[in-house]
């Protein structure tokens, strides 16, 4: 039986509304596409306390997490993702690449310029095709 891991993604959109997207680096799973930054929600966690210390962890900067933008479920060959997208502004600090190999910032209608994670994909789709608030 697969293990079934529930994740938070952030889908962080600057002044220039444009989104922030990293590159999975080749010491990673899933090693050079792209995905929103995030990680595992930790027992005991709400969907937002996981968004901003995961961010805390790999961007170095402070998150304030809001609605629930998307879920999806992918199916992986060794584990069930539940991918949680979550809207996010940055408070305090810059994002810095530390996991990932690179972070960009592009805006929603290039987003599928990108090879991303196939769990992200169905994400991206959303965010491409909703009409802009």
């Amino acid at each position: 039986m697969k293990k079934r891991v529930k994740v938070v993604a952030a889908v962080i959109e600057n002044s220039e509304k444009e989104l922030l997207c990293a590159l999975r680096s080749n010491d990673m799973s899933l090693p050079n596409v792209w995905e929103f930054p995030g990680g595992k929600v930790e027992n005991g966690e709400d969907f937002g306390t996981a968004l901003e210390r995961e961010i805390k962890e790999e961007l170095h900067c402070s998150i304030r997490a809001g609605e629930l933008l998307h879920t999806h479920v992918h199916e992986y060959e060794k584990a069930i993702v539940e991918l949680n997208c979550l809207s996010a502004v940055i408070e305090k600090g810059e994002p810095h690449a530390s996991e990932h190999a690179k972070l960009l910032w592009l805006p929603k209608e290039n987003l599928t310029s990108l090879q991303w994670a196939p769990a992200d994909i169905p994400a991206v789709d959303f965010l491409t095709t909703k009409v802009s608030r």
